[in-house]
């Protein structure tokens, strides 16, 4: 039983957060936005929770879907699917379970969560067989992993809404365009930081067929990733810019335009081991720009 829960933590990259962190920081920032400060500690656990569950159902499915090029990639030749230590069934049930307790949690919210739950649901499982037909398959990624922006919207505005009084227009109401622009804006950070991760395996990438922005953008992978964080950082100062935040949100803007740059001296030269670095450690941009909202609404 020990092995069986070890390989499953495996599964679900239990000791890697940076995965699911880079999903929480901004449906955290999103949360305060709609909620105008601290949203309570309820909505709070519903999305932490949550994030860390739908990231790991998340990684069950990809595993699953990318069983047979993951064997010709150095990085994922030993994950529990492709080496055949979990079985495609066992990874999918493990998935769908993990899935189920973040949707128990989404129930506790707003009718009009319950119902955008399924489009994020959708969105990721789709993603993984992008890599397949798209050419720059992150833009997909981008809106799996940012999807936690529109639902906090629809958490804090449908709060209040029954089934009765919901129909097409009090759904998309309670989303407003606001949110869908900062998902937008979100996108090119999921762009930058999955372009330097899709740099690590460009060679193994190239030899089995798989598509990415990595592969996509050639020579221009460099300064595509620094575009897409400066339009992310600029997206995120012009859409903010009337929220009357403060100086806590200024600085926050500076420390990640400083760690932006500092992004581009680790990916300059392409190294394998630098650019993963950079994709690992850009949890912590995410975070600053949280730390900026929730310290600005904190001192109004």
């Amino acid at each position: 039983m020990r092995e069986r829960l070890a390989l499953y933590l495996d599964l679900i990259r239990w000791n890697r957060p940076a995965g699911w962190l880079l999903l929480l920081w901004p449906s955290l920032s999103a949360l305060w936005v709609a909620s105008e400060g601290w949203p309570g500690w309820h909505l709070l656990g519903v999305f932490v929770l949550g994030t860390v569950l739908m990231r790991s159902a998340g990684c069950c499915i990809n595993d699953v879907a990318d069983r047979e090029f993951d064997r010709h990639v150095k990085r994922t030749a030993n994950r529990p699917v492709t080496r055949g230590a979990v079985s495609v069934r066992e990874a999918l049930g493990v998935g769908a379970v993990l899935a189920l307790l973040a949707f128990g949690l989404v129930l506790t919210t707003s009718v009009a969560a319950v119902l955008w739950s399924f489009a994020a649901l959708a969105v990721t499982l789709l993603y993984p067989y992008a890599k397949r037909h798209v050419s720059m398959p992150q833009a997909v990624l981008g809106v799996a992993f940012s999807f936690g922006i529109p639902m906090a919207f629809a958490v804090v505005h449908g709060q209040g809404l029954s089934w009765r009084d919901l129909d097409g227009a009090a759904l998309w109401g309670a989303v407003p365009g606001f949110a869908w622009a900062l998902l937008g804006v979100n996108l090119f950070w999921v762009l930058a930081y999955d372009t330097e991760y899709a740099m690590v395996d460009r060679d193994d990438d190239l030899r089995i067929g798989m598509k990415t922005s990595a592969i996509t953008l050639g020579a221009w992978d460099v300064h595509a990733v620094m575009v897409f964080y400066a339009l992310h950082l600029a997206g995120l100062a012009l859409l903010l810019r009337d929220q009357d935040l403060g100086w806590p949100w200024g600085l926050a803007l500076m420390l990640a335009v400083a760690q932006a740059a500092w992004h581009h001296r680790l990916i300059k030269n392409r190294a394998r081991e630098a650019c993963f670095l950079a994709f690992r450690l850009n949890h912590w941009l995410g975070a600053t720009l949280f730390v900026g909202i929730a310290a600005s609404y904190a001192l109004r």
